[in-house]
């Protein structure tokens, strides 16, 4: 390595100063007298990196390696321009020998680490990440990118105590705060999270991305309009599709906002995505009565409520009637997934694919009704259907209204959930009506048994609500404190996640006890779960109270197969008729209300005769099972039969 070169000298000066071109200059007439020169190689990489060129950086640190092979931070800088043109193994292969030539180097360190989480081997990343902090403990990137490695690994302690320090080391940073936010409320602490939050905004008011978590905050406490006030914020400072659709999402949860609001703001935010250019599908055959190939996009391939609802179908398909592809964007698998991937006739990830890549393999895969399954909820891939990659595309199941795209054409539901001739307008697309239900429930296989019912022996009835918190507003509270106060023996118990938040939980008790309802009456549970232990504790509810207008799915069908009938309160729209629809799937329309009176008095009188309620507990799971809502067969004769008439209608528009 030179260190007396004048010429060589006076290039760095030019270099430290600011003067990139005289630099870049000396530095090439250096290398035409001796062109292995590594040094002048190695900075005109960095200048070639520094102005965006990473292709000519590449050439450059490679010729430096070569004449000087074991010098390390040769070998870091080849791999940040390596990782710039996007050959990550390369780049993981550079930085490895530049570790081994130099422990030390925390650089080498945090770069593998970041190159390895972005491809999702975060279990690989965390030890590099975790000596990049240990080399440099003073760094708060470096416990920031440690942390969110751990977070991804749901390493609670880890997460959180990298991210702590980042912010006491920089507590003027707001994305760190906004980080630290985002995991506490993952890791169930919604309090303080929302206290980090705060911060972060008080530090950057128009922070987004600290809005958009905030108004997750707020949506999964029960506070649906803070929540969309937080989203529209968080969209002020950027349009981000995935705070668009969260905001389209929290809409549901507020009782003050009616369909007709809720689907203008839908078509509003369609109005802003750019019209696809619709291909011309002359390749395509467009036999009417063929075999279908019919793909289903989703983030929720794990285990997750979809799949419930989703496998059924998956499993009875006719498989000489049509193909199911799977276009999955989930950034973890599990055993849920691998049922679905044996299931499926062909799996796809394409949670790595942007919407242009994942547009052409969909094309290339020849698709003939492409299926989204998500809506606006989390991770949801809406953007590639704007592209319109294949000649149908529907949206069905994860969402409980429109996506407000023209380019879906066909919303699968049924009669009860969207009843002919009051719900069409709500919707961009066609509604295409299920005839015996929009969906159909697995039930899982580690179900415990139904035991007697529980106030036979302790003489009080139990109400339950195992929903997500984020569904029980302030006309449900207001709703439910009137019924406990007519049955003053009566308790509700409330099973969410949020609720093991200390002080989220005594808010929540009291906004019961401000309308009447004593602290014995309450019960809370915010602890997590297996699936089967979440089923058991069914064992101590009677009556299960379905809240609105955002009404449970799969929780009342969890509720159902446990013996425990549920009261629903059916509103105007899909989002709050999923109750209605599952219990008339079960032949059970005396439990549906039409108003909150009803709602009320339909409890009250399950609750008066405790004799009929064991009765039927007892019969509850065989009623189900004997239920088009457990019929897995006969719903995908039905899928299958809306399929085929789509597909008919479609190349008879052609002719």
């Amino acid at each position: 390595m030179s260190t007396a070169n004048t010429p060589l000298q006076q290039a760095v000066a030019f270099h430290r100063a600011g003067r990139l071109e005289e630099a870049a200059a000396l530095y090439r007439k250096i290398l035409e007298s001796n062109p292995r020169e590594s040094d002048a190689l190695h900075l005109l990489g960095i200048i070639a990196l520094d102005r965006g060129d990473a292709a000519e950086a590449e050439s450059f640190f490679a010729r430096a390696c070569d004449v000087l092979p074991k010098v390390a931070p040769y070998r870091l800088n080849r791999a940040r321009a390596l990782r710039a043109l996007g050959r990550l193994d390369q780049a993981e292969h550079e930085l490895r020998q530049a570790i081994a030539l130099q422990p030390a180097l925390a650089e080498a360190h945090q770069l593998l680490g970041n190159i390895l989480k972005a491809q999702r081997r975060y279990a690989d990343a965390v030890p590099f990440l975790r000596e990049s902090a240990r080399l440099t403990p003073q760094d708060a990137v470096a416990w920031l990118n440690l942390g969110v490695a751990c977070l991804e690994l749901e390493q609670e302690q880890d997460a959180l105590a990298a991210f702590r320090r980042a912010v006491e080391l920089a507590p003027g940073r707001a994305d760190a705060w906004n980080v630290l936010g985002h995991a506490l409320f993952t890791f169930g602490q919604a309090t303080e999270a929302r206290k980090a939050l705060e911060k972060a905004i008080s530090l950057q008011p128009s922070y987004p991305a600290a809005h958009d978590n905030l108004g997750r905050v707020a949506r999964a406490q029960g506070e649906p309009d803070e929540a969309v006030r937080e989203f529209r914020a968080a969209m002020a400072g950027n349009q981000h599709a995935g705070t668009q659709s969260n905001l389209l999402f929290a809409l549901h949860f507020s009782p003050q906002l009616t369909p007709e609001r809720i689907a203008a703001e839908h078509f509003s935010w369609a109005s802003s995505v750019p019209a696809a250019v619709v291909p011309l599908w002359e390749e395509r055959d467009f036999s009417p009565e063929r075999k279908l190939r019919v793909g289903f996009v989703s983030p929720d391939f794990v285990h997750h409520a979809v799949s419930y609802f989703f496998e059924p179908l998956l499993r009875q398909r006719p498989r000489d009637a049509w193909e199911a592809i799977c276009y999955s964007t989930a950034k973890q698998t599990d055993y849920v997934t691998e049922r679905l991937k044996g299931c499926s006739d062909g799996w796809r990830d394409i949670s790595g694919m942007d919407d242009a890549a994942a547009d052409a393999l969909v094309r290339r895969d020849n698709i003939d009704i492409l299926i989204d399954l998500a809506g606006h909820t989390a991770n949801n891939r809406l953007l590639l259907f704007a592209r319109r990659p294949a000649p149908l595309q529907a949206t069905w199941l994860g969402y409980p209204n429109t996506t407000g795209l023209p380019t879906i054409d066909y919303r699968l539901t049924d009669e009860v959930s969207d009843p002919t001739g009051k719900t069409e307008a709500l919707h961009s697309e066609k509604l295409l009506r299920l005839p015996r239900g929009f969906s159909c429930y697995l039930p899982p296989e580690e179900s415990p048994s139904v035991n007697p019912l529980p106030a036979l022996e302790s003489g009080v009835v139990t109400f339950g609500c195992f929903n997500q918190f984020a569904k029980v507003n302030a006309d449900v509270i207001t709703i439910w404190s009137a019924l406990l106060r007519t049955l003053p023996k009566a308790r509700l118990l409330l099973r969410s996640q949020v609720l093991g938040d200390a002080p989220t939980a005594e808010a929540v008790r009291q906004r019961f006890a401000a309308r009447g309802v004593r602290p014995e009456q309450l019960v809370l549970s915010g602890e997590r779960l297996s699936v089967e232990k979440h089923l058991r504790a069914y064992h101590a509810v009677d009556i299960a109270l379905d809240p609105f207008p955002y009404n449970g799915a799969t929780t009342t069908c969890e509720a159902l197969w446990m013996g425990v009938p549920a009261v629903t309160l059916a509103g105007a729209s899909h989002v709050s008729r999923v109750g209605a629809s599952f219990l008339t799937q079960i032949g059970a329309p005396e439990w549906i209300a039409p108003s909150p009176d009803a709602y009320i008095a339909i409890a009250q009188k399950l609750a008066g005769d405790l004799s009929a309620l064991a009765d039927v507990r007892a019969g509850l799971r065989d009623r189900m099972l004997r239920s088009p809502l457990c019929d897995a067969k006969g719903f995908a004769s039905d899928f299958t039969a809306v399929l085929r008439q789509i597909w008919r209608e479609r190349c008879g528009s052609r002719s």
